[in-house]
């Protein structure tokens, strides 16, 4: 069940400003700012009582201005952070009494890291023990071998984008990773798929796929907010509308929107938030 306050979770969105130093290896720079008071003005507008920020991949592992955001708005948000491979136990506690529920893999147009590494599986097994997830960013075609480490060291599984099909279409093996009970998909982003013209046909199609083999018990919603890359296509309000289309029956998306992601992301009885 929901957490008390807990009705609607956006589980997707990004916060940031110019001036923050970048990552080296990045695959773009947005040149405008997405600040928290913007973001957490459409939760209300909208009716998000709840959300998840993710740390965007052009500011890699410095995850300062998640935290600052999480502290800004303690109870209604969680984070997903990236980090180096190499960070000790106690620096991933902190992380965690700081409201952070998962680790990310940004791996779209990256090599695959080696997983089976020794601190690779330390990490994996420090993620295991917080009960953290493990959020991978990886096109459906080569999604198994990212993906499968993960499950391989019993670590909970959640899949960026719809598992990022493309012209490829949904991901053979994500469908069948269903029946492990340790993976989940977010339905968001479709503008990263498909083109404005076939997303309206494509993203229900592969929605109806997903419940099917995964229930709403391992789904999620996610404006994917400032929809970088994408603003000229997406902003808040559609993508919010989206899921009418993609999840039509009311209850399976009530519980993609508020029983499923409670669970998930560790949100709490106490984690009540007035509306604004």
């Amino acid at each position: 069940m929901p957490a008390a306050g807990l009705h609607a979770v956006d589980s997707h969105a990004h916060v940031f400003v110019r001036g923050l130093p970048l990552a080296p290896q990045r695959r773009h720079a947005p040149d405008y700012d997405a600040p928290l008071a913007d973001y957490l003005a459409l939760l209300d507008a909208h009716g998000v009582s709840h959300a998840v920020l993710v740390q965007p991949s052009f500011l890699g592992t410095d995850n300062s201005f998640l935290l600052a955001a999480l502290r800004a708005a303690p109870g209604r948000l969680r984070g997903v952070v990236v980090v180096d491979p190499r960070t000790d136990a106690r620096a991933l506690r902190a992380l965690a009494a700081a409201g952070v529920c998962g680790l990310r893999l940004n791996l779209v147009g990256l090599p695959l890291p080696d997983l089976a590494l020794p601190e690779w599986q330390r990490l994996l097994a420090e993620v295991r023990a917080l009960d953290w997830h493990v959020e991978l960013h990886r096109p459906a075609h080569d999604l198994a071998l990212a993906a499968q480490p993960v499950l391989d060291a019993g670590c909970r599984l959640v899949v960026d984008h719809f598992g990022l099909p493309g012209s490829t279409g949904l991901s053979d093996w994500l469908l069948r990773a269903a029946a492990s009970g340790r993976t989940w998909v977010k339905l968001s982003a479709a503008y990263r798929n498909w083109s404005a013209g076939s997303a309206p046909a494509e993203a229900p199609a592969a929605a109806a796929r997903l419940l099917q083999a995964f229930g709403p018990e391992r789904l999620v919603w996610g404006s994917d907010w400032p929809h970088t890359q994408h603003r000229d296509v997406a902003d808040y309000a559609s993508t919010h509308a989206a899921l009418a289309a993609w999840v039509p029956d009311p209850a399976a998306r009530q519980r993609i929107l508020a029983d499923t992601p409670t669970e998930l992301f560790h949100f709490h009885t106490g984690d009540h938030h007035a509306p604004v």
